[in-house]
């Protein structure tokens, strides 16, 4: 396996971090951010939504050192890492800066052989490719593929009810809402934003906002129509997201339901979509590692066409942890084909 880095220690980062060192992906050569590293090693170790980290965390000269671990620290307030000298053949950007060609380019020129970014590119031209585990990381091409998006947790999260509907029964037309958990782009007290919905207190209020799940979509699928948007809530992580669309072909609510209850016990989806049986509020997905949580009792279809399913997402850990799988597979991989073996479990 090749060299992976960390570039981006916030929230996404971190949580990479902790899903690639609790699924035995990876241990990254270094990590790298513009906040002093007592700090957030404190935040790695300390975390509001997920708790206390099983092992010790200490912050020692510029090594982050985790369970006996030591990770290299690079502050990277004046310039990017010097990733050829760090011999980094992957760096995981999560600093929501690399969306544009010229951000991610910046890696490549100092040394790193790939960029897997943790956000929509801006357009498809930002980006070699937009690939999604489960959905079509299995055209990755090491030869051609240099820069790599990942989209969105959201993206995520949508992006398996989307393949399911569209391959079992076909789709005219869609809308989509998520009911997001409110981030860092918002404000905890009213003031003024650049968006000006922003503007109100996050934790007090419902924000519309503007997903770019959409556009990333149609990435993938071309063809595709369907658009959507957020709602930011008061919950500080676990969101769901829904997915009413036209449909070609007639279908029922049982047939839906046991549509989704076999993608997720096979490949491609196996490990990443899951479905709930039961009835749950948004806490019972804090903390799961799944992308896309299908939530089968709120399975609706009216007049056998007008198709409504929805999905829970940890919109953190969920996401981080396709992250630290998808690095791992970008890395082993040596032939297109391979991206295809991982997720299938290497049959």
């Amino acid at each position: 396996m090749g060299k992976i880095a960390i570039h981006g220690f916030g929230r996404i980062g971190r949580s990479t971090l902790k899903a690639a060192l609790k699924g035995d992906q990876f241990v990254p050569v270094s990590i790298s951010d513009i906040k002093d590293l007592p700090t957030l090693a404190a935040l790695f170790a300390v975390d509001t939504n997920y708790g206390l980290w099983p092992e010790p965390v200490k912050a020692r000269d510029n090594t982050l050192i985790i369970g006996g671990r030591e990770i290299a620290f690079v502050d990277s307030t004046k310039e990017l890492p010097d990733w050829a000298a760090l011999g980094v053949d992957l760096v995981v950007d999560s600093t929501g800066r690399a969306t544009t060609r010229p951000n991610a380019q910046a890696h490549l020129d100092r040394g790193a052989k790939r960029v897997l970014v943790s956000a929509p590119s801006k357009t498809l031209q930002d980006c070699d490719a937009v690939l999604l585990p489960g959905i079509n990381l299995d055209a990755y091409d090491p030869r051609e593929h240099h820069i790599i998006s990942m989209a969105s947790c959201t993206t995520n999260a949508l992006a398996p009810l989307v393949k399911i509907v569209k391959e079992r029964f076909g789709i005219q037309t869609g809308f989509f809402s998520t009911v997001h958990a409110y981030t860092n782009t918002q404000s905890l007290t009213d003031q003024p934003m650049r968006d000006r919905r922003d503007s109100w207190a996050a934790a007090e209020n419902i924000i519309p906002s503007s997903s770019g799940a959409a556009k990333a979509l149609k990435f993938i699928w071309p063809d595709l129509q369907v658009t959507g948007k957020a709602y930011r809530v008061p919950v500080r992580t676990g969101s769901i997201v829904e997915l009413n669309a036209l449909v070609e072909k007639p279908t029922s609510d049982e047939e839906v339901r046991d549509a989704f209850r076999a993608a997720a016990a096979s490949a491609p989806l196996k490990g990443i979509m899951d479905v709930l049986e039961e009835e749950f509020a948004s806490c019972r997905v804090v903390g799961d590692s799944i992308s896309s949580l299908v939530d089968l009792p709120v399975v609706q279809v009216l007049d056998g066409r007008m198709l409504s399913v929805a999905a829970w997402y940890d919109n953190e850990m969920g996401y981080a942890t396709r992250l630290a799988e998808t690095a791992r597979v970008l890395t082993d991989a040596r032939t297109p084909a391979s991206a295809q073996r991982q997720r299938s479990g290497g049959k």
